[in-house]
């Protein structure tokens, strides 16, 4: 069970950053498995739990990254992650083309959300041509996004438009990508009712989950 993060989280987070070699981390490892390891885990799978208990029927699974970097992609980086974090994503074997919950834990905070692992162009060429044939079913979703206040609608735009659907519709029609972010640097993560908060966070974001899924898939 999920009991919160800690200061100690954060402490051996910000170490990692300035000491990212493997000798710093071998005298290190304990606070790492118990500090972050461990409760990253368990808040995953306890939200994993509370949200598939509501929306079972989706086939989802739960992925905890490693802090490890993969030796063949450190690109000058050393050879650990500086921020970890879980998906929650659709069991099938092209989920890259369909949206993904996550949570990802960093010295500086955390954020959540809902987005896509992959950005593909067709994926995007998809999406618009879904709001040209129905704008009305995504500008109903949309308008019930603006009225919360927790996630942001992220992602980069075109400097020139690729259309203007009208409305709040136009910041959706003209990203690259898509992502539904929220930043948090208070402290609700070190509290066990964390848990429950962000699966119900993600729930809100269910009826634009099912959209993104319905959209056709990217023929290769």
């Amino acid at each position: 069970m999920f009991n919160g993060f800690s200061d100690k989280t954060t402490d051996f987070l910000w170490g990692i950053r300035f000491n990212n070699e493997r000798t710093w981390f071998l005298e290190h490892k304990q606070e790492y498995m118990q500090y972050l390891q461990q409760p990253l885990n368990e808040l995953g799978k306890d939200v994993f739990d509370i949200f598939t208990e509501k929306y079972g029927e989706k086939n989802l699974l739960l992925h905890v990254s490693r802090i490890y970097r993969d030796a063949r992609r450190l690109h000058g980086r050393g050879p650990y992650k500086e921020r970890l974090w879980f998906s929650i994503r659709l069991n099938c074997d092209n989920w890259d083309e369909h949206p993904v919950y996550w949570f990802e834990i960093a010295p500086e905070g955390y954020s959540c959300g809902m987005g896509f692992y992959t950005h593909r162009t067709a994926m995007m060429e998809n999406f618009r041509k879904s709001i040209d044939d129905n704008p009305q079913r995504l500008l109903t979703l949309a308008e019930d996004f603006e009225k919360q206040d927790y996630f942001l609608l992220e992602g980069d735009e075109y400097r020139r438009p690729k259309g203007t659907p009208g409305g709040i519709l136009n910041k959706w029609y003209n990203r690259k990508k898509i992502d539904l972010v929220h930043y948090g640097d208070d402290y609700n993560h070190y509290s066990p009712e964390f848990a429950s908060e962000l699966a119900g966070r993600y729930g809100s974001l269910m009826p634009l989950f099912e959209y993104f899924n319905t959209l056709p898939p990217v023929q290769e």
